[in-house]
């Protein structure tokens, strides 16, 4: 069971989404159409297989226009659900229900894509140590939403954000005069509990990397399933081994079989297509 994060984290996300729906007025068809007292009951229905995350953000979506709408949760989150399966059943005020549905659809939708492909990944290196970690090349604003949809999919955290981690990259190593200074710089700055990754796209890089000795993980970008096996070789267990760079749903068997400890995919987040759930209503 994976946790799911507090509603005061998901409740601004949701809010926002209602307000640019709703607009000045309001929904204006509900208002014309519907009973200010009907009362509609209605199920979340997945219309293909995959896993879903993100129910409590429909939940949240009806409860601010209907605090007393009753959402009975039928799956969990980081279930797998089959097509034409409801994940959850609701009985809420019709005119709050019709005018929630799209926030609710467009958030569980996107986020159970999020893990339905993440899922898929985790499935291609499975049988290896790998394990898929997800980046920032995330939805601004839904970060940490998606990042919660990577976790639900059997995939870890990368970084939330810069504040995190010490993550050294290229074009730090060029400003900076290489990886000995750059790596000497970060360590005298890292408090404590700050972890120092640095991003090498050669084994020569690697190998001064591993020379200087001031690394917590290293990052190899780009290489070639043959190149990473010589650098895990090289490592042999003197910090983690994160591989990145374009990795694919077809190429991450065959990095994972490298030996690297973490494949990180940008792709799980900004890549992934919306799960299809509809709402059918119970008339």
């Amino acid at each position: 069971m994976i946790a799911p994060p507090p509603d005061i984290l998901i409740a601004p996300v949701v809010r926002l989404a209602l307000a640019e729906d709703l607009g000045r007025a309001g929904d204006v068809t509900a208002q014309a159409c519907i009973d200010a007292d009907a009362v509609l009951r209605a199920r979340f229905v997945a219309r293909k297989p995959g896993v879903v995350a993100g129910l409590d953000c429909a939940r949240l979506a009806i409860l601010e226009l209907d605090p007393g709408a009753a959402f009975v949760f039928l799956a969990a989150d980081g279930q797998a659900v089959a097509a034409g399966q409801a994940a959850a059943k609701v009985e809420a005020n019709a005119r709050a229900l019709l005018s929630a549905e799209r926030t609710a659809l467009n958030l569980l939708g996107r986020l159970s894509g999020v893990a339905t492909l993440t899922r898929a990944y985790v499935d291609a290196v499975a049988g290896t140590q790998a394990r898929i970690a997800d980046t920032r090349k995330t939805t601004p604003g839904l970060r940490h939403l998606e990042k919660y949809a990577v976790r639900c999919g059997g995939g870890v955290n990368h970084r939330f954000g810069l504040d995190d981690a010490i993550l050294i990259k290229d074009n730090h190593i060029a400003v900076a005069g290489g990886i000995r200074p750059v790596l000497q710089r970060a360590k005298s700055a890292a408090g404590h509990l700050v972890k120092i990754e640095i991003e090498v796209d050669t084994l020569e890089q690697l190998a001064t990397v591993l020379e200087v000795g001031l690394a917590d993980a290293v990052l190899l970008d780009n290489m070639s399933p043959a190149t990473m096996t010589q650098a895990v070789a090289m490592v042999a267990g003197r910090m983690t081994i994160e591989a990145s760079g374009g990795i694919t749903h077809a190429s991450a068997a065959a990095i994972s079989e490298s030996g690297v400890d973490y494949l990180s995919s940008g792709a799980i987040t900004h890549s992934s297509p919306n799960l299809d759930v509809g709402l059918d209503i119970e008339i």
